[in-house]
């Protein structure tokens, strides 16, 4: 999952299809995640630490505790069971993208992306 997310451009928005995605992968391995017991608050916390430092398994070490044998019969009704992810206030993660704070905070991951070259 944690690659998943680092490949995402985002900060927010469109972690739904990235679950989706993750979990049709985890269907396929025979595996699930139980969304309905994460907690969206340290699910958000973990994803920020592994856009900060990719490939420290940060999120992935967040959702093992979560790994369930055999794969969710409704993908999509098990990711909507997850409290806070189900789509409702989807476009208010981090906040309004008109505030300076957050525009800062994309300008620098970013230039973490871009190993510190000024790609548009």
């Amino acid at each position: 999952m944690g690659y998943l997310a680092y490949g995402h451009p985002f900060l927010d928005g469109n972690g739904r299809t990235i679950m989706l995605i993750h979990a049709e992968l985890a269907r396929r391995a025979g595996i699930s995640i139980d969304w309905a017991a994460t907690d969206k608050v340290q699910y958000l916390a973990a994803l920020t630490q592994e856009l900060e430092e990719p490939g420290k398994g940060k999120l992935d070490a967040y959702l093992k505790p979560f790994i369930r044998k055999g794969s969710e019969s409704n993908i999509a009704d098990g990711i909507k069971a997850a409290p806070g992810l189900d789509g409702g206030n989807a476009d208010t993660v981090a906040g309004e993208t008109s505030n300076p704070m957050l525009q800062a905070q994309y300008e620098e991951q970013k230039a973490k992306r871009n190993g510190g070259r000024d790609l548009q």
